[in-house]
Formats: C-alpha cells, sequence, structure tokens
C-alpha cells in the first residue's frame, strides 16, 4: 500500500477526540502500509503523531479567516500534487473548507468527519458548517450525530457512515489496574473500603449538570436512602473557580459536606472508574459521542446517563431486559436521578458487579480501539478501491 498517502487536516493537536482519532488513524494507516500525512498547527500530540508513522505538515489551518482559509487550500492542493495524497481527510470547520476546495482543484476524493454537534442559528453559519457534509463519504461519530446532519444537510443514505469512537478498552480491565492505585485514590479522595463510591469524571463546567447530583444526594439524604454512600466530582476547574465555589456553597447548604467531595483533576480515570461503584453522567447539553458512559463501562461500573445527545445510545438499557448495562434518566431531572441512585444503590454488590461484568462486554463489543480504525479504513477502500482494512493488523498497533 505504499502508493496510498492519506492527508488529514485538523486545526491543532492538541488532547481532544477528533485529535486522538487523528494519530490513532495514522498508527492504522501506517500498520496498513499506507503514508500518513497531517496538516495541522501542531500541539502536545505532535510527538505521540510521529511515534505513530505519522508525518506533521505545519500549516496555519486552525484560522477561520477566509484569506487564510483559502491561501491553506492552495498550499493543501501543492503538497496533494508534490506527495501524490491519494485522499483527504477533514475534521474541523475551518481546514474543512480549505481541504475541500484543494480536493476538488485536484480531483482527489474528500472525507469528513463530523466530531461536535454544530450550531445553525443563521443561513451563514449553516452555510459554514455544511463543509462537514460535502465529502464523498461522511463518517458520524454517533448515531445521534447521524441524526444532526439528516437533519440539517443533504447526504445521500449510502455516504454516511456511523463510526464510534474507538478506544483502548483494556487500560479499564481491572486486572490492568494495580491495588496500589486503587489505594492512592482512596487516600487522596479520604475514601474508606465500606463507602460506596458515586463517580462524576466531568470538568467543572455548568452543563456537565453537577447541581442536579448535589440536588440528588440531598432527596436521597432526605429519604434516608443515603447509607454510606460517596458522591466525589472528579474534574479540573479550569479556572472556573467562581463556579467551584457555587457547588461547595451548594453542597453545604444542603447538608452533604464530605458527602459530596470535590476532588479537582484525575490523573488516573481508570482507577477512578474502578475504584467506583457507580458513575453519574449528568449533562445537560449534547454531546456528539460522550466518552465518560464508554469510559466507565469499560471498567465495569454501571453507569447514569442523562437522556441527552448520544450518551443514552451508549448504554443497554432496561428495556432490554436482565442484559442491560446502566440506567437512561430524563436530563436536568434531580429526582429522577435521585430515584434511579436509589434504585442502584440498594443493589447487592454482587448484584452490581454482574452489571459491570455485562457493561465491560458491552464497551470490548462496540467501543474496541482496532474496530473505528478498521472502520475508517474501510471508508478510504471505498473510495480508492484499495485493501487498507485487510491489510490493518491490530496486534502491531504503536
Amino acid at each position: 500500500m505504499s502508493d496510498v498517502t492519506i492527508l488529514q487536516v485538523v486545526p491543532r493537536l492538541e488532547t481532544g477526540g477528533s485529535e486522538q482519532s487523528t494519530v490513532e488513524i495514522a498508527a492504522a494507516l501506517t500498520q496498513a502500509g499506507a503514508k500518513a500525512l497531517v496538516a495541522t498547527e501542531g500541539g502536545r500530540l505532535a510527538t505521540a503523531l510521529e511515534a505513530a508513522g505519522g508525518e506533521i505538515i505545519e500549516l496555519p489551518v486552525a484560522s477561520k479567516n477566509p484569506l487564510t482559509i483559502l491561501a491553506n487550500a492552495r498550499h493543501l492542493a501543492r503538497i496533494v500534487e508534490d506527495r501524490n495524497v491519494t485522499l483527504l481527510h477533514a475534521r474541523s470547520r475551518a481546514p474543512a473548507w480549505s481541504a475541500y476546495i484543494a480536493a476538488r482543484r485536484t480531483g482527489r476524493p474528500f472525507v469528513t468527519t463530523y466530531h461536535g454537534a454544530y450550531s445553525g442559528k443563521s443561513q451563514l453559519k449553516t452555510f459554514y458548517n455544511s463543509v462537514m457534509a460535502r465529502g464523498d463519504r461522511v463518517i458520524a461519530n454517533s448515531r445521534f450525530t447521524a441524526g444532526l446532519i439528516n437533519g440539517q444537510h443533504t447526504v445521500p443514505p449510502e455516504h454516511l457512515h456511523v463510526i464510534y469512537r474507538g478506544f483502548d478498552v483494556s487500560a479499564f480491565d481491572a486486572d490492568n489496574v494495580a491495588p496500589d492505585r486503587i489505594a492512592r485514590l482512596r487516600e487522596a479522595w479520604g475514601i474508606s473500603p465500606e463507602h460506596r463510591v458515586v463517580l462524576q469524571a466531568a470538568r467543572l463546567t455548568r452543563w456537565k449538570g453537577h447541581p442536579y447530583t448535589i440536588e440528588a444526594a440531598r432527596l436521597l439524604k432526605e429519604r434516608g436512602q443515603l447509607g454510606d454512600a460517596v458522591f466525589v466530582f472528579a474534574g479540573d476547574t479550569q479556572s472556573r473557580e467562581d463556579y467551584r465555589a457555587e457547588l461547595q456553597g451548594e453542597i453545604d447548604a444542603a447538608g452533604l459536606t464530605g458527602v459530596v467531595r470535590l476532588v479537582g483533576h484525575c490523573d488516573d480515570i481508570p482507577a477512578a472508574f474502578t475504584l467506583a461503584d457507580l458513575a453519574v453522567v449528568a449533562s445537560t447539553r449534547a454531546e456528539t459521542f460522550g466518552r465518560t458512559s464508554i469510559e466507565s463501562q469499560a471498567a465495569g461500573c454501571p453507569v447514569i446517563v442523562s437522556d441527552v445527545g448520544a450518551a443514552g445510545e451508549n448504554v443497554v438499557t432496561q428495556s432490554a431486559g436482565d442484559d442491560f448495562t446502566g440506567w437512561v434518566v430524563p436530563t436536568a431531572d434531580a429526582r429522577a436521578l435521585a430515584d434511579c441512585l436509589a434504585e442502584a444503590l440498594t443493589l447487592s454488590p454482587q448484584s452490581l458487579a454482574e452489571i459491570g461484568q455485562r457493561a465491560r462486554t458491552h464497551a470490548r463489543a462496540r467501543f474496541a480501539l482496532h474496530d473505528m480504525q478498521r472502520a475508517t479504513l474501510a471508508v478510504y477502500d471505498e473510495l480508492l478501491g484499495t485493501e487498507l482494512a485487510a491489510a490493518f493488523c491490530p496486534a502491531k498497533q504503536l
């Protein structure tokens, strides 16, 4: 496959879903024998990209300035011709316009991945967003995202592919989380083995729904259903110190001091979910993928998610009978969350472990990294007539 060169275009290589996917697809291309180029402004994942076999081409593709977008299109078209690029793949709107123009000028196939829920509050904004639906193939990272695309743009069904974000589920396997990692978190958070831990792993921003979780905990206490449960909010403030202070005030006012704990950033999420008995995703705004709901399941931690965005489709709900892996509750409804928590907290450790095992199996079956990589390569194969997916060998992952 040495004659295949894929050029991905992403604004920056920082720590995010689109950026991590860029690195993972570069690794898959390298393993399949193809060349992986990435046009970007760079970032902290640049070293990881190069270690994966990719090559960085620095361009100011994060800019939304129309003149810069056009200049980038000229640069990309020249790169396509000079490096014999066979396909362009864009993951964000501003660079997608540059890549789209370059692809059309050079006659190369163009692929987009829809990573976000882009708002179209004006005709101009809708037009700007539309580039993400102009690919010869359009990849959506969830069924929810596919619904957004179909609701706003016209994409032939055969051109739209749903490919869930994949990740290394083995990193969340309890067998791979050493006991000393669990002990370190228990000590840092002041949690004894007797406590049942409800973990909300999310940065401290209002739309993550922390106030609803606090109110749910207050209701449990009021009803006498709290028991020995401790609620842990693990997430960076990202300089939102006023919001953190507001949350602490709500905790204290509810008489939950020491019950609901703001522990700050957690640098060992696999250990955190392994430690936890239950996970909560209380977001009030739609997310197009919802990684936390999957990571918790991969760690064998049953999860309660709010019914917004893609999170609900990541969980096997009780409507599936005894095969369920978690619960879905109405968005921004503290009482419904409290009712669900009360039900879950009355389950025996054995019952929770059984749900957790099903959750782990579900995450492995549906969200494995190598499945995402292979499915993306198969999209390239559709357009190029190549066999990248067949040549890909995940056992050789970098």
